[in-house]
C-alpha cells in the first residue's frame, strides 16, 4: 500500500479514485500526572507515537476493503482530549493506481 500526503505519486497513474477513507484511534490510558515536564512530554511523545500507528493501520485497512492499493492526499490530526488521552485521526483518498 502507497501512502502519501501528496495528491499524485511520481511515477504511477492514478486509474480510479475510490472514496474517503479515514483511520481513527485514541489512547484510552489517561497519562499521570506528576511526571516532571520532560517525562510527561517523552510519555505523551510515545503515547501519539502508537495511536498514530493503529489510526494509519485502520486507514489501511479501511482503503484495502475499498480495493485501493495507495492512498493520496492524507492529513494527520492530533488531539489531546480534555481527559488527557492522545487522539489521531487520518484521512485521505483511496485510489487504485496503475504499477
Amino acid at each position: 500500500m502507497i501512502l502519501t500526503t501528496t495528491n499524485t505519486i511520481e511515477g504511477f497513474k492514478i486509474a480510479d479514485y475510490l472514496g474517503i477513507v479515514t483511520g481513527v484511534a485514541i489512547n484510552d490510558q489517561t497519562l499521570a500526572s506528576g511526571f516532571s515536564t520532560s517525562k510527561y512530554y517523552k510519555k505523551l511523545q510515545d503515547s501519539v507515537d502508537v495511536v498514530k500507528e493503529k489510526a494509519f493501520q485502520s486507514l489501511t485497512e479501511n482503503a484495502k476493503a475499498l480495493g485501493a492499493n495507495a492512498i493520496v492526499g492524507i492529513k494527520i490530526e492530533i488531539e489531546l482530549t480534555t481527559t488527557n488521552y492522545p487522539m489521531v485521526s487520518v484521512t485521505g483518498t483511496a485510489v487504485k493506481v496503475m504499477v
